[in-house]
């Protein structure tokens, strides 16, 4: 059985075609055994964040997987395609051990692709389709990432997504702290985004959410207030920036919401930042007057400003991941060996109960216990024996030479010494 990785990211697509072959979390389950329908593939899981979508699967051959996630998001294979990169066994858990460790990622060092990544092991885990080798994989991925992160400077003086929103907001706006900042989403990068811009002393921060009980726990940690998804229309235009990241499967957004806002501010201008994959902000919102719309692939070229700083780290961090490629694909091919290794204590084991009943009789008969014991020896020896010996007796030519030297090797042996 071998691994293999199938995925599109912010390296080889830009955000249109990433968005449309995005997970929703609460479709990962379904889609984990839809994958693992066709029998192809024998352990499954799937990566799904803002900035990449990537199968991690072992299975007997490689599988049409590209057929199978155009078929999923019902679009052309042909469409998605030419993005989409596969990486057979040993590429595959490199490509695995430096997206763990975030060398893959936008924000080179960022912490949260771990978390999303033992995310996306815990619900494989809990579909049913996480077994053994793939298991394996996973938890070694978290140790390699463990051990670049705590014995390299790879996360220090990392240019978040979160940081980058803030500095683009204060290329339109002189000081944040006079501005009103709106939330919209509570999960981990919106948590991360309101750290930020709360450090900077906005005139006010809002969360809006769907669930209002996260929006006011959130705006309770930086002195801010709430609305209710279902309200954002009606007040958008009381805020300057606009930070959203939410699963929506939908934009939250609209253009109709964008222009009935900016009709109100009377054209003040306003900063919009979309962190959802697929976007929670209508794309057609950049193209109005005042409004200055950041995506991800925005903020990327920001953080990519720090890279330079962080390139010795990333030296030692790829030595790492390159020992540690090496060493689990070891653990793989001697897995290969279990079976055969498994057989060959059996029949050895058969062997011995064999003799052991024999002899016992001998002893419950009264026979010399020194006799019985030296019987039961040659016996074990002698059945053990056999075979290797038998087989060598047949062979010919080339073949007897290579069995000589390979029974050799296995029992330690140095004929002519």
């Amino acid at each position: 059985m071998q691994l293999f990785t199938l995925g599109i990211n912010h390296h080889t697509a830009p955000l249109a075609v990433r968005e449309q072959v995005a997970f929703q979390p609460e479709q990962l389950p379904q889609a984990l055994n839809d994958l693992m329908r066709g029998k192809q593939v024998r352990e499954a899981a799937i990566l799904s964040t803002c900035n990449r979508t990537e199968l991690y699967c072992a299975a007997e051959q490689p599988l049409a997987a590209i057929e199978w996630l155009a078929d999923y998001h019902a679009l052309p294979a042909d469409k998605i395609s030419p993005y989409i990169y596969t990486f057979p066994q040993k590429d595959a858990v490199r490509h695995m051990f430096r997206v763990a460790s975030g060398l893959d990622s936008m924000v080179l060092g960022e912490p949260q692709i771990l978390g999303q990544m033992k995310l996306a092991a815990r619900t494989a885990g809990e579909a049913g389709t996480l077994g053994t080798l793939l298991g394996k994989l996973f938890q070694r991925t978290f140790a390699v990432a463990k051990e670049v992160r705590s014995t390299t400077a790879i996360g220090e003086n990392t240019v978040s997504m979160a940081a980058a929103a803030v500095h683009l907001s204060q290329r339109i706006f002189a000081s944040i702290s006079e501005q009103q900042v709106l939330f919209i989403g509570a999960g981990e990068m919106i948590e991360l985004c309101a750290a930020h811009f709360a450090g900077q002393g906005p005139r006010r921060i809002t969360i809006a959410n769907r669930t209002p009980e996260k929006a006011q726990s959130l705006a309770a940690r930086f002195q801010g207030d709430t609305l209710r998804l279902d309200e954002v229309a009606e007040r958008l235009w009381q805020y300057d920036i606009v930070v959203a990241s939410t699963a929506s499967p939908l934009p939250i957004i609209g253009l109709g919401m964008v222009e009935r806002a900016l009709k109100t501010r009377r054209h003040r201008p306003m900063v919009m930042v979309d962190l959802a994959v697929p976007r929670d902000i209508e794309a057609e919102v950049a193209k109005l007057d005042d409004i200055f719309l950041y995506t991800l692939d925005d903020l990327g070229q920001i953080v990519e400003s720090g890279l330079e700083s962080r390139q010795a780290a990333v030296v030692e961090a790829e030595a790492i991941i390159d020992s540690q490629v090496e060493s689990f694909l070891q653990w793989v091919d001697a897995r290969e060996t279990v079976p055969t290794i498994r057989a060959l204590r059996d029949a050895a084991e058969r062997t011995r109960r064999h003799e052991l009943e024999h002899a016992q009789k001998l002893l419950a008969r009264g026979d010399d216990p020194v006799r019985v014991l030296e019987a039961l020896s040659h016996g074990i020896t002698n059945k053990l024996l056999h075979p290797p010996t038998q087989t060598l007796n047949l062979s010919e030519g080339r073949e007897r030479t290579e069995l000589a030297n390979l029974i050799a090797r296995i029992y330690h042996l140095h004929p002519g010494e």
